[in-house]
């Protein structure tokens, strides 16, 4: 199997390696290479804070016992000398209060460090000449009761790490081999883990890439992915949608072209043929193609118009209008479907409803929820139309007495061209963008907006304008 450098298991793998490398290093250091000058900076605070405990006790009488409990519990040689050199108070780890004399050239380098240092402190690290080791010394200039100058001496011996170091290098080399395994092994696991359910979802969205829209992403144990799983397959299942309405968007538009396209065709090749000297059947076969053009038209301006308003290119003009007004001058276009076909429409208007809205926009709204009612309604033919004034809103309402909505069908109506299963539709006018018109322009106004269906009963559209 070719491995892939830029795949995301090959990055977590090499990213748990490196942390644990960059650990071993770490620790390496820590206990190799920095552990005698660690070790040389612990012992300097042990004895500058037994330094200081010392010297706040000086002049006191238990001066002397409160050294040597400090020289035993931090393994010190604690002396006080007089400026001739001569010990006056000595105390170490063993309990010996006897004075001691300390080699001169022990004093010496660490007298003058004391000049030098304004605080007339100092701490150095120098050779034993009695005993050929290193040690760690102390001095601070202290002054009587009598004013006479004495200087506090603190010594300590620095162990020889060399051997713990060995050791310890020893047990790390162990200690590195057992955890570069380790981690090699468990980032081996945990990336396989983790990068499995990203490699399940890629190989999904490729199947939907390529309109597999049966594709299931699986959920997973993280949290992130199993949000995405939803988000994807919710995707899946919108864009599923949309693809059934774009077939039946083409299917219908094709439909709804031919079919006008096929009549103005069959028509001018009558008049051509046969009724192009009979000015009455011309007349009759003109009026047929100029009513089949203006379907043509009509469809392509819904098409424009549900572009137009999807897009968001054409802003809004609101202005003070008047709902029961325009729905009145709507309704007297329809003068000719009671008179020919039958239809009756049944309105409760008051006098004024004024509300905000564009003007255009919102009597395209009214006039394609009439046209939708006209289409679906019973055998009795009726319309009802309503419009309420209440203290906030206009309400607009449009009932049929047509065969009704399955609740689970609700939700799909204001898509273009959808079709209610068993719907009987006259398509008396209207080109099966109404709905999807009314539903854009709303929502552009904000405004709420619905519909109320049973099955057997009939459909009641409304919607709800601001005053």
């Amino acid at each position: 199997m070719k491995l892939d450098i830029r795949s995301l298991k090959f990055h977590l793998w090499l990213y748990f390696i490196l942390f644990a490398v960059i650990i071993l290093l770490v620790l390496w250091c820590l206990q190799i290479l920095f552990l005698n000058a660690y070790y040389q900076l612990m012992k300097t605070n042990e004895i500058t804070g037994a330094a200081a405990k010392i010297s706040a006790q000086y002049g006191t009488e238990n001066f002397q016992s409160n050294a040597q409990q400090l020289a035993f519990e931090n393994n010190l040689v604690v002396l006080l000398i007089d400026d001739q050199g001569d010990v006056l108070m000595s105390a170490d780890m063993t309990g010996n209060t006897s004075p001691r004399k300390q080699p001169r050239e022990i004093f010496e380098p660490l007298q003058e460090k004391l000049l030098e240092n304004p605080e007339q402190s100092a701490v150095l690290t120098m050779d034993n000449p009695m005993f050929h080791n290193r040690m760690l010394v102390y001095g601070k200039l202290l002054t009587n009761n009598s004013g006479e100058r004495e200087l506090l001496f603190i010594s300590s011996y620095l162990d020889p790490i060399g051997s713990t170091t060995n050791i310890l290098k020893d047990q790390l080399i162990y200690i590195s081999v057992i955890l570069l395994v380790l981690a090699f092994a468990l980032s081996f696991f945990l990336s396989r883990r983790i990068s499995k359910p990203i490699t399940k979802l890629t190989g999904g969205a490729d199947r939907l890439a390529k309109g597999d829209y049966s594709v299931d992403f699986e959920r997973s144990y993280y949290s992130e992915i199993d949000q995405l799983s939803r988000t994807l397959n919710y995707a899946t299942k919108q864009i599923s949608k949309v693809d059934e309405l774009r077939k039946d968007l083409i299917a219908n538009v094709s439909h709804d072209l031919r079919t006008p396209l096929t009549m103005i065709k069959a028509y001018a090749e009558m008049i051509r043929d046969l009724s192009g000297e009979k000015p009455k059947k011309r007349r009759e076969h003109l009026d047929v193609i100029i009513g089949e053009a203006d379907r043509l038209s009509i469809l392509v301006n819904d098409i424009l118009d549900l572009s137009e308003i999807q897009s968001g290119v054409e802003m809004l003009n609101i202005t003070h209008i008047d709902i029961s007004m325009m729905t009145k001058s709507i309704l007297k276009r329809y003068s000719i479907l009671s008179e020919k076909d039958g239809y009756t429409f049944e309105n409760n208007l008051p006098e004024r409803a004024s509300a905000q809205g564009d003007e255009h926009r919102i009597e395209q709204v009214i006039y394609n929820l009439i046209n939708n009612a006209i289409n679906y309604t019973g055998d009795d033919r009726k319309v009802f139309i309503t419009v309420t004034d209440l203290p906030d809103m206009v309400r607009f309402e449009v009932r049929d007495t047509g065969s009704g909505i399955a609740k689970d069908e609700l939700e799909n109506i204001w898509e273009r061209y959808y079709k209610v299963d068993g719907a009987h539709k006259r398509t008396v006018v209207g080109t099966g963008l109404g709905l999807a018109i009314v539903k854009n322009i709303l929502e552009q106004h904000g405004a709420a907006f619905g519909v109320e269906s049973s099955v057997g009963q009939g459909s009641t559209f409304w919607f709800e304008l601001k005053k």
